[in-house]
């Protein structure tokens, strides 16, 4: 049986009603965050102090370079490459006979100037080996089984292993940005045992981008990922610390439930509200640092920084490593080469486009590649036995 949209529609206008009815104080807390953002008896240096000294229910952004800054679009260089990869996948089914999962990433290569070319490439991978289908403690004993967030992970970690090989590829001296979809952290990993963490993130993900900052000796190469609409409020989190009026904000001993805070005419704003009324076209905001407690444990040399760029209608949040948030010519590239992609790609980076028209896997690629499992293994007389519950999804019953 299908949606009933006729009773879902009475719940819908519902809703429109609702925000409506919020959306003068959703202006009102929106007018405040501006008007404590341009401020200027904000003390930066004792700010910095108080988000570092204060205990929050909530992230709040680290202040890199300043609170309000707007930096103006750099210069295009005359030749450059844009890469880019992304990733889909098809998890375990443990409705299937058979437990393997598959990762297809799709890697492109835009050279722009003199000599423009464009190399697009689709990998899949089949992992139905025992090794490949957990992730093992060194010596033996825990075991963390690879699918879902794990799978996600893993699928993250492979973007940036075909990222670094594109790099690699560059020509010397060349200027190039590699660009990945979404965010550099590995946020889910938390949640899991050391090993695993080690294993993703150290031998994983933070080795590719040792490789890639590595290849700076040679290269002018930049790295970031671009996340669009971002629902982050980090940002805004600063301006709730600015507002608060004890010198040590701590929320749970200062603020028990139902007492009203000053820092709730900052509620539901986000950080692309803000930085929508505050930046141009083109424009970047200020850095920010990654409040993120894996980062701040794990990511070193590579901890992530942020900045927020208006493109035309739409406010962006691109995260980069720090050893490039700090060299001032690759943010420069950064900022300027993403902005150049997402005017040749309609307001998004053209090369994340191609890169994810190369790996998307459909739902109907789902359903053929466990038909093509499945029909392989009757042709070599092997068990192809799935659940019932798999079996009555094929079949129609009325």
């Amino acid at each position: 049986m299908s949606l009933d949209l006729t009773n879902v529609a009475a719940q819908v206008i519902s809703m429109i009603a609702g925000l409506k009815s919020r959306r003068a104080e959703q202006e009102d807390h929106l007018r405040y965050a501006l008007k404590t953002m341009g401020n200027p008896p904000v003390d930066l240096e004792a700010l910095k102090q108080k988000i570092k000294k204060g205990k929050t229910t909530w992230l709040v952004a680290g202040i890199a370079d300043g609170l309000n800054e707007r930096h103006p679009l750099p210069p295009c260089p005359p030749d450059f490459t844009v890469i880019a990869t992304d990733g889909s996948h098809i998890d375990v089914d443990r409705h299937q006979s058979t437990r393997c999962y598959l990762i297809n990433i799709g890697s492109v290569a835009l050279t722009y100037g003199m000599e423009p070319n464009a190399q697009l490439l689709s990998s899949p991978r089949l992992y139905s080996e025992d090794k490949d289908l957990v992730i093992t403690e060194p010596g033996g004993g825990r075991e963390q089984i690879v699918e879902g967030n794990i799978l996600g992970a893993k699928r993250s970690v492979e973007e940036c292993a075909s990222l670094a090989e594109l790099a690699a590829a560059l020509p010397e001296k060349s200027a190039a940005l590699a660009l990945l979809d979404g965010t550099l952290i590995l946020w889910g990993l938390a949640e899991y045992p050391d090993f695993v963490t080690d294993i993703l993130l150290h031998s994983g993900l933070l080795k590719q981008l040792d490789t890639m900052r590595n290849l700076n000796k040679n290269h002018r190469l930049a790295l970031a990922s671009y996340i669009s609409f971002p629902r982050s409020t980090d940002v805004v989190n600063v301006l709730r610390i600015a507002v608060c009026p004890n010198a040590v904000p701590d929320c749970d001993a200062q603020c028990p439930p139902g007492k009203k805070r000053d820092c709730d005419g900052l509620a539901g704003v986000r950080d692309r509200d803000l930085f929508t009324h505050l930046l141009a076209d083109g424009e970047r905001s200020a850095l920010y640092i990654s409040p993120s407690k894996i980062v701040k444990e794990h990511y070193g040399d590579h901890a992530v920084y942020f900045f927020y760029m208006r493109n035309e209608d739409e406010v962006a949040r691109i995260e980069v490593p720090k050893w490039v948030a700090e060299d001032k010519k690759l943010l420069e590239l950064t900022h300027r080469l993403i902005y150049d992609q997402c005017q040749r790609g309609h307001g998004y980076p053209v090369a994340l486009s191609e890169a994810h028209e190369q790996a998307v896997v459909t739902g109907v690629d789902r359903e053929n590649f466990w038909e093509l499992v499945e029909s392989t293994l009757i042709e070599d007389h092997m068990d192809s036995s799935s659940s019932r519950k798999s079996a009555s999804k094929k079949s129609r019953w009325v």
